[in-house]
């Protein structure tokens, strides 16, 4: 008796799970369809349909005639896993815990929401990922119904179940560019290289100009994958019931794009095909240029929005498509926010805020000039050359400025410098703008919290569970931080009393970006000497090395023994990680220091650490890869 009632139970409650999931499948069945299509690493430049110098793209112009141009589409951060992770959450990455590249542990999502899909999923949308994902976060079981190299909108339960499909085409990652010499040799691109237009901080070579021409071809490729997937949907009789949104997952890829929060890092191309059926909810006609600044956080709550349901509170997006939303207003929008911390073993933290025609950057760290070690990066033979040709004195200042320290501010109107080569920081008639956009950059970075002024390695140890709880339970210190690491923006005069306290504080992050603005000043700081003198024992390991360091540029003291106890004595391959970065600085870029380095004086060599012995040594692991083998791309 009692195995026949549970076994008629189990009958019932299946029956009742399949009625409503029918239900809610034919209440969703009214929804629109929903696919992105990504390419991998392009900018916006490399398609004529933005810039005349860029590859003709004919089916991605098709799409762009039955719908939207976005002018101004941003990717918040340069480099594929956090800006991934930006658009899948809604959120910016330094305040959510997901900013670094590659992730030492993934962040856990606030609380009380979900990766958007998951929220489709509920409403009935048949969700599916083709393939790659590269989150930061911890994702949710019920965020995809299939993420794999298999999974199409062909899957859903029912004909008419609305579905959000997300496809990227790998065709013009970085690795395509990963070129032999032999290969460029004997292996012609379409596009004439003689032809290609280079940004003038490139030197124009053979090898810059085959680079940039066989990147033009790779959009080629990219276009056709694009006609391809719209011919699906056309064959399945779906084409008028769908959005079709194509963009890039960030800028790039040639040298000083991708990794870089300049423009040619951030500013990405974003077509946005509208169905017939579903023209009510776009307020622009066919073939209409959009204007106003959308980013990648924006882009969640849009297609949320465009299923008839509102964003989670949490996310830091807002729809710019959609019931209810008037293009007036999304035209009204003229800000983008930027942020680049770790890649891969690199560390380098920039801010970035782009108002109008004018872009700010902070350069936090703007000690590490941009041309600091990236063994990925590296790989091509376009930064080789470039390089090469640096170190051989080849190149003029504005082509050297990549291997060169930078300012700790810096201002530039697109209008008239859309390469973001000079500085208008110093400008008297750019003053105003200059305090503007600071003053808004900084009250970003407080109210987020950005939690970046805390080394990786405390996060990992301290945050990972909870990084949103950990930034609020720290946001008056974190604006403290931010202060102390902004005194590098004042004349070092004015700086020069607040930095010294700064050094003798009790909080040794405090210690930490004092230490970091000096050497942002590098020698004029060298009146601090004395005051830096005693943090050489500084009981917090990161601050003795980062005094070290700053001893070094600024009075030439030997930084060798500070740094060489440090490696041996981390337990943190993530704090690791960070020592290294500065001996490759003080190696290549600072004092050029000569380190004797192998494997058997660093206590911690695991994760990204390897990238740098192999620099440094020849030692872990081949170019490219982490530990033993090749590593992922990018």
């Amino acid at each position: 008796m009692g195995r026949h009632y549970e076994d008629g139970m189990r009958h019932l409650i299946a029956a009742l799970s399949i009625a409503f999931l029918g239900a809610v499948v034919a209440e969703a069945a009214e929804r629109p369809n929903v696919v992105w299509i990504m390419s991998e690493d392009n900018s916006m430049n490399y398609l004529k349909l933005y810039d005349e110098h860029g590859a003709f793209t004919p089916n991605i112009e098709a799409l762009a005639r039955h719908g939207l141009v976005f002018n101004h589409a941003f990717s918040n951060a340069p480099v594929c896993s956090v800006a991934r992770t930006t658009l899948i959450t809604g959120c910016y990455g330094p305040r959510i815990g997901t900013q670094y590249h590659r992730r030492s542990e993934l962040a856990a999502m606030p609380e009380g929401l979900k990766m958007f899909p998951a929220y489709l999923r509920e409403a009935g949308y048949y969700t599916t990922n083709n393939s790659k994902e590269d989150y930061n976060a911890v994702k949710s079981p019920d965020t995809w119904d299939d993420s794999s190299k298999n999974a199409s909108w062909r899957g859903r339960r029912a004909p008419d179940q609305p579905f959000f499909h997300v496809q990227t085409y790998t065709e013009s990652h970085e690795s395509s560019l990963h070129f032999s010499p032999s290969l460029m040799e004997k292996e012609p691109t379409k596009t004439d290289p003689a032809t290609v237009t280079l940004a003038p901080y490139h030197p124009d070579t053979p090898v810059f100009r085959y680079t940039h021409a066989r990147y033009l071809d790779r959009m080629g490729v990219i276009d056709q994958k694009v006609g391809e997937l719209v011919a699906q949907l056309s064959e399945d009789g779906l084409l008028e019931d769908t959005f079709i949104f194509y963009f890039g997952d960030h800028g790039g890829v040639l040298p000083r794009g991708k990794g870089y929060t300049y423009e040619s890092g951030l500013h990405v191309p974003l077509v946005v095909r509208v169905p017939e059926k579903w023209q009510h909810l776009v307020d622009a006609g066919a073939g209409s240029r959009v204007d106003g600044f959308v980013s990648f956080i924006d882009f969640g709550p849009t297609v949320l929005k465009l299923a008839g349901l509102d964003p989670p509170p949490q996310v830091d997006g807002k729809p710019f498509l959609g019931a209810g939303i008037s293009m007036e207003e999304v035209n009204r929008r003229d800000e983008a926010f930027g942020y680049a911390d770790r890649m891969d073993e690199k560390y380098e933290m920039t801010r970035t805020l782009r108002k109008g025609r004018f872009v700010y950057h902070r350069n936090y760290e703007g000690f590490y000039p941009d041309g600091l070690q990236n063994n990925y990066r590296y790989e091509m033979l376009a930064y080789q050359d470039w390089r090469a040709r640096y170190t051989a004195g080849e190149l003029n200042a504005v082509q050297s400025q990549f291997f060169e320290p930078k300012p700790a501010e810096a201002l530039y109107d697109l209008s008239t410098d859309p390469y973001e080569v000079h500085n208008l920081a110093g400008d008297p008639e750019q003053a105003a703008t200059l305090r503007d956009l600071r003053g808004r950059l900084q009250n970003r970075i407080r109210a987020m919290p950005d939690l970046s002024f805390f080394p990786e390695h405390v996060l990992v140890e301290e945050a990972m569970g909870n990084p949103t709880g950990y930034g609020k339970t720290h946001l008056n210190e974190i604006g403290r931080l931010a202060e102390v690491a902004d005194l590098a923006l004042l004349p070092f005069s004015d700086a020069a009393p607040k930095l010294a306290a700064a050094l003798q504080s009790t909080n040794p992050w405090e210690r930490y970006w004092g230490l970091t603005s000096c050497c942002q000043f590098g020698k004029t700081a060298q009146s601090l000497a004395p005051t830096v003198e005693p943090l050489l024992k500084d009981p917090v390991r990161l601050v003795r090395v980062r005094a070290a360091v700053f001893l070094a540029v600024a009075g030439g003291e030997d930084p060798r023994p500070v740094i060489m106890e440090a490696l041996a004595n981390s337990n943190s391959p993530v704090e690791t990680l960070i020592i290294f970065n500065m001996v490759v600085y003080l190696r290549d870029f600072g004092p050029r220091t000569a380190f004797a380095i192998t494997a058997k004086d660093v206590k911690s060599p695991g994760g990204e650490v390897g990238r740098r012995l192999f620099y440094l040594t020849g030692e872990g692991a081949p170019k490219g890869g982490k530990g033993k083998g090749k590593g992922k791309k990018e």
